[in-house]
């Protein structure tokens, strides 16, 4: 079955009433060379197991299933089950359940399906919800090698920008504190039914085993890095000064004493530099 096929992806609908749904972002896969490498590209291999979120019908699915032990799928729309019943009939090494990835508790499955086998992450996610769900998943600290996702060509950019540049952005910090990012190819819009309006791109985040700073100071320095985008015009000890209640003379000092300027802005400081500026308040 040629699952890239729009021919076979109509007949599919039509026989199961199915309709894309634009509230889900859902945009499939018809380009029959680029599942291949993402699956390639992310780490899939005899002896390792894979988690797909979102699994339109089932493209990307069956090629995690030709090269991993185990797959398992978290598909919101339920209204996909009885295409990929047909999909991925020949497979027994495939798992969907019908949840939304951003309520369960993704250690705990991952645990029960997989138990401590290594577990790498594809995924081609939905525009709305790309940074959502790499984060949950980051944050979660589960045992996987690698998160390797589609996602929109911009956001591919924000995200494996070099922290202390013009073009990162809040979660370019929280990715790289978490995992190693690069981007490994782009996807051109005419890729996908329905085209979207954009091009894509495929990343891969290596995670780390840890970030280096206790669990107090990372939030620290998560909330000084929030604050700071979020006013990214202004010099950074305003916004800083607000969120750790700090007089500006003292949010200047610790910008000193990690070697910026008191003028300087959230993109000018590095990764390291937030890490520094965290471990720096008392």
């Amino acid at each position: 079955m040629e699952l890239t096929n729009i021919g076979t992806i109509k007949r599919l609908f039509e026989e199961n009433g199915f309709s894309f749904s634009k509230a889900l972002g859902q945009n499939f896969l018809i380009n029959p060379a680029v599942c291949p490498e993402i699956a390639e590209r992310g780490g899939c291999r005899k002896g390792v197991c894979a988690l797909e979120i979102g699994t339109g019908v089932g493209v990307l699915t069956r090629e995690l299933a030709l090269r991993c032990d185990k797959v398992l799928a978290i598909e919101i729309d339920e209204r996909l089950k009885p295409i990929l019943a047909e999909t991925l009939a020949d497979f027994d090494n495939v798992e969907v359940v019908f949840a939304d990835v951003m309520e369960i508790d993704l250690a705990e499955i991952l645990a029960e399906k997989f138990g401590n086998s290594p577990t790498v992450v594809c995924a081609n996610l939905p525009y709305y919800i790309t940074s959502p769900v790499i984060m949950k998943i980051l944050e979660s600290r589960l045992s996987i090698e690698a998160l390797t996702v589609m996602v929109q060509r911009e956001a591919a950019e924000r995200i494996c920008a070099k922290t202390g540049t013009r073009e990162c952005g809040a979660i370019t910090y929280a990715v790289s504190y978490f995992s190693e990012p690069k981007t490994l190819f782009r996807v051109n819009r005419g890729s996908f039914l329905p085209s979207p309006n954009v091009d894509s791109s495929v990343i891969r985040l290596d995670v780390k085993p840890s970030g280096g700073l206790s669990p107090e100071r990372e939030r620290l320095m998560f909330r000084l890095i929030r604050a700071g985008f979020s006013q990214r015009r202004k010099q950074l000890q305003n916004p800083l000064s607000s969120e750790i209640k700090l007089p500006k003379a003292e949010v200047a000092g610790l910008l000193e004493k990690i070697g910026k300027k008191p003028t300087a802005r959230a993109e000018e400081l590095t990764l390291d530099d937030f890490i520094a500026l965290a471990n720096a308040i008392n």
